[in-house]
């Protein structure tokens, strides 16, 4: 899913395209994205985009007269920016928005479709949409732990809650626990002073390198290729390789359609914690440090 310096470069390479030129259509190809009925769709045509906002993981798109549409891009939704009139061939493609200078097309992999677009006819409305998470580069420490301390839960499920932190989910999470050295199944209530000190830190450092990284990258060519597993990450997605710190191999936690990324060395002081599948089946036999990990697969 598109998380928080994703969305930032797509703004970055959408700036200078769309602000200040009329969207002159919307073509829906798929009847599942539309997710509001009024205002119409059809309204927005004709009117010149004035604004580009982040919501979280939605980017909002405000023309004339107030008017605002908001793209989730969910697990596998993308933006490419195409010719002008570029046509709608194939599944993927869920709908077009046409300027007098290129068509923004979104698309969305697999066969599920979770990519949404609401119209929504004022700021008002468009605040509805926000599920409330802090910016988290314009916070302070103590915005930043009442936040994540409101309920007590792991580092992983406080970091990715929309409504608790603004546009971070799976794969920054990693990275950022990694930076801070923490595990991802400590607890928030837990967390002494100088923990929280370190997580807030190591939370804009990481936001801010990926953000500055992907917005330079966006002022040569538009992101066609947003990914969650990019080759610098430190953890995300390198399970079974070296950690870039400490040179001991990066394990995972996989739960649903997610895995968490860690290295026990820097994170857990060599505890390798449970996988949810493979836990259940080694029982007692499940490898508790990195050590008997390795005897384990020597076997």
């Amino acid at each position: 899913m598109p998380e928080l310096p994703d969305i930032s470069a797509y703004l970055s390479a959408l700036e200078p395209r769309i602000v200040g030129q009329p969207l002159e259509q919307v073509r829906i190809a798929s009847a599942f994205l539309l997710r509001t009925a009024q205002p119409p769709i059809s309204s927005a045509e004709g009117r010149v985009v004035h604004e580009l906002r982040r919501l979280g993981k939605r980017i909002a798109i405000g023309v004339d007269g107030d008017l605002w549409l908001v793209l989730h891009l969910m697990i596998a939704g993308r933006l490419h920016w195409r010719a002008r009139g570029a046509k709608l061939a194939g599944r993927q493609n869920l709908a077009a928005f046409d300027f007098p200078n290129g068509s923004l097309v979104l698309t969305e992999a697999g066969s599920k479709r979770r990519a949404s677009l609401h119209v929504v006819g004022s700021t008002e409305a468009l605040q509805a949409l926000d599920p409330g998470g802090i910016d988290v580069l314009s916070s302070d420490l103590d915005s930043f732990r009442a936040a994540l301390s409101t309920e007590n839960h792991t580092l992983k499920r406080a970091l990715t809650d929309p409504r608790l932190l603004s546009g971070i989910g799976n794969a920054y999470s990693d990275e950022i626990l990694h930076a801070a050295k923490l595990s991802p199944i400590a607890f928030t209530h837990k967390l002494k002073p100088e923990e929280w000190e370190g997580l807030f830190a190591a939370t804009r450092q990481t936001l801010r390198l990926w953000i500055e990284r992907l917005r330079s990258e966006a002022q040569t060519a538009f992101p066609e290729k947003v990914t969650a597993f990019r080759k610098d990450m430190a953890v995300h997605g390198r399970f079974g390789e070296p950690c870039p710190r400490c040179g001991q191999p990066i394990q995972r936690i996989r739960y649903a359609d997610n895995e968490t990324n860690y290295c026990a060395q820097c994170q857990t002081a060599g505890k390798v914690l449970a996988d949810r599948s493979l836990s259940r089946l080694l029982g007692a036999d499940w490898p508790r440090t990195l050590d008997a990990l390795e005897a384990l697969k020597r076997k």
